[in-house]
């Protein structure tokens, strides 16, 4: 009797349900190696690779592309090698076959995905990771090169690929239209936002911070910051820090609700919110009170790469107690972000503009960027979440009160 290795999907969080089957990257009669990815699942966070469990041929697989599984579901059987393999099951009718790019040994599982879906050609994309591995972001520079449409462009790398132009509406040229499926990201996103507005009682309170210190601070060691740790210094790091001190003062912003139950943290896991090609995620930094400003812009950067590169797991997204977003990078002058369940407030940071300033009874320009709270009111008082706000800015405004703690 030959014995057969099961291949499971791994243990999920208890935040992501299932996943869906995205590529295999073995065939039934393929060797297979202990440790080689033979499978992409997506969940509504990342791209997740299932290794081989063990050495051997592949002789069956189970689940088809396309197919949404739970944790614990068998996949695919490896056997020893030369066992007879059995009949792969068919695609599912509503995904059709696509031709299978050559060159996949250097390819991202985000970046295969989407060089798949595109029927593009691996050898004409440069890519920029080690060994010439090419990223999400290689290929939509490709695109971006060979003038593709917006629409390809701006198809969140997991579009399916894109059909003849739509008919015009009414029969009137020049009025195309276009359906795609939601990402699961985008849909986990969506879920979220309205369980948010659903759930929670957001108000949102604003104030505004003269960025003036931090740019003095910032523009006099910076130059040694980044050869002394290796990482550039931005903003958030002051951001990060401040938060943390305005966290210990006001728990209440910290805490979270279950049931009927307010959970108080003693920890400061802060989410920072970043743009990846398939949509907004937030990693969490941890401890963040533990961390130095150089370590913080160490994990900031890090964040930013992995989802660049899709690379981002479930660790890094789950938990959080607090998160800080800035649409201040896009040019939004000032927004109202929504909480990120569970927890109960979320920083929002904004475009540093001049702005004429009274200080000292002159009127001067300043660099100004305005801040707005979001905060759960059912168990944050507007006395707390205003007074917190408060507290950042003047921790901001002057650099030194993180050092001396007052």
């Amino acid at each position: 009797m030959t014995t057969t290795t099961e291949v499971l999907v791994p243990a999920l969080p208890e935040s992501v349900a299932d996943a869906t089957v995205l590529t295999w990257h073995k065939k039934p009669g393929d060797p297979v190696k202990k440790d080689e990815n033979l499978v992409d699942l997506e969940t509504d966070k990342v791209v997740l690779e299932v290794p081989a469990p063990a050495d051997g041929q592949l002789v069956e697989i189970l689940i088809s592309e396309g197919a949404t599984v739970t944790a614990a579901t068998v996949l695919a059987r490896i056997g020893a090698a030369g066992a007879a393999p059995a009949a792969q099951p068919p695609a599912p009718a509503a995904a059709p076959a696509q031709p299978t790019p050559a060159g996949e040994a250097v390819l991202a599982p985000a970046a295969r995905r989407l060089v798949k879906e595109l029927d593009l050609n691996p050898a004409e994309i440069a890519g920029s990771g080690k060994g010439g591995r090419i990223h999400k972001a290689d290929v939509v520079a490709h695109l971006d090169q060979r003038e593709a449409t917006a629409a390809v462009v701006d198809a969140e790398i997991a579009a399916r690929p894109l059909a003849a132009q739509a008919p015009a509406l009414g029969g009137e040229a020049g009025r195309p239209e276009q359906r795609v499926a939601m990402t699961r990201l985008r849909a986990r996103v969506a879920e979220r936002l309205v369980q948010a507005q659903q759930t929670a009682a957001i108000l949102t309170t604003f104030n505004e911070v003269d960025m003036q210190p931090i740019m003095d601070l910032r523009n006099k060691y910076k130059e040694p910051f980044e050869k002394t740790h290796n990482v550039r210094m931005g903003f958030m790091s002051f951001f990060v820090k401040a938060a943390v001190e305005a966290l210990r003062r006001f728990p209440i912003i910290n805490a979270s609700v279950d049931g009927g139950d307010i959970i108080y943290h003693g920890y400061y896991d802060i989410g920072i919110a970043v743009s990846s090609p398939r949509g907004l995620v937030v990693p969490i930094l941890r401890n963040c009170d533990q961390l130095s400003m150089a370590e913080v812009e160490q994990g900031i950067a890090e964040f930013g790469r992995k989802a660049k590169e899709g690379s981002l797991s479930f660790e890094d997204l789950t938990g959080g107690t607090f998160s800080i977003t800035n649409g201040g990078v896009f040019g939004s002058l000032l927004s109202t972000p929504i909480l990120n369940p569970p927890q109960s407030a979320i920083l929002g940071m904004h475009k540093i503009q001049e702005r004429p300033m009274v200080v000292k009874g002159q009127i001067v320009a300043r660099p100004m960027m305005y801040l707005a709270l979001s905060y759960d009111h059912r168990i944050i008082d507007g006395r707390d979440a205003v007074q917190f706000l408060v507290t950042l800015k003047d921790m901001v405004e002057d650099p030194s009160r993180l050092l001396l703690g007052v």
